[in-house]
């Protein structure tokens, strides 16, 4: 990877969005690309990297497993999200496992360069310390769900934030989702999610498409 376009992807990534051009131009020299396949790691639970990765193109799961192997499902990242820093930050091993949905690009930027960077660079501090902010409101937003809502609510939740606006004032998840993968995101068995899928669709909050991408009614908010 050449260093014109080292700069090209350092400047697409919203955490590096705010350097100045001696300060991207000495990140691109310490970034190193690489590509995940399909169902590959990016970083695994319990164990330690020392590298920030940055996500370029494609989509990745951040998930957790118990002793028996049953997942939960705690986000899905996309382009601009980054992994790791928390370890990078206390050296403690990964909280959660990060795979590839698709195919993913990613940045890596090494402890060291990770190290060196972040006291020179107030905006990438600050970019770092929203993100974290973030995944914390994420993390309570979901302790919330399941402490308090019933099924129903948190399938409501978890579909909500999966839609985007798909600009004629519907909420619509393009992409399609898996029982199984909303099962594993709310707590709850394949079986009653279905049973909620369908009895939502029957009550006209939502409606499934040909291809499975679904447009959220805006009455779904009233159970999310």
């Amino acid at each position: 990877m050449t260093m014109l376009s080292s700069l090209e992807l350092i400047r697409r990534v919203p955490l590096f969005s705010m350097l100045t051009e001696p300060q991207a131009a000495a990140v691109a020299e310490a970034v190193v690309k690489r590509r995940f396949k399909r169902g590959e790691v990016i970083v695994e639970q319990g164990k330690k990297t020392n590298a920030l990765f940055i996500l370029l193109n494609g989509r990745a799961r951040v998930l957790t497993a118990d002793t028996r192997g049953r997942e939960v499902i705690l986000a899905t990242l996309q382009p601009g999200d980054h992994i790791g820093e928390m370890s990078l930050i206390d050296n403690e091993p990964h909280s959660a496992t990060v795979r590839a949905e698709v195919q993913t690009d990613v940045l890596m930027l090494s402890r060291t360069e990770f190290a060196r960077c972040l006291p020179e660079n107030t905006s990438m501090a600050y970019a770092i310390m929203r993100g974290l902010v973030q995944r914390l409101r994420q993390a309570d937003r979901k302790i919330e769900s399941l402490a308090l809502m019933d099924v129903y609510g948190r399938v409501a939740r978890a579909l909500l934030e999966f839609a985007t606006d798909d600009g004629q004032g519907e909420l619509l998840i393009r992409e399609k989702i898996s029982r199984q993968d909303i099962a594993k995101m709310v707590g709850a068995s394949r079986e009653m999610v279905s049973r909620v899928m369908k009895d939502l669709e029957e009550r006209g909050f939502i409606e499934t498409q040909e291809g499975g991408s679904i447009v959220i009614k805006e009455r779904l908010n009233t159970l999310g």
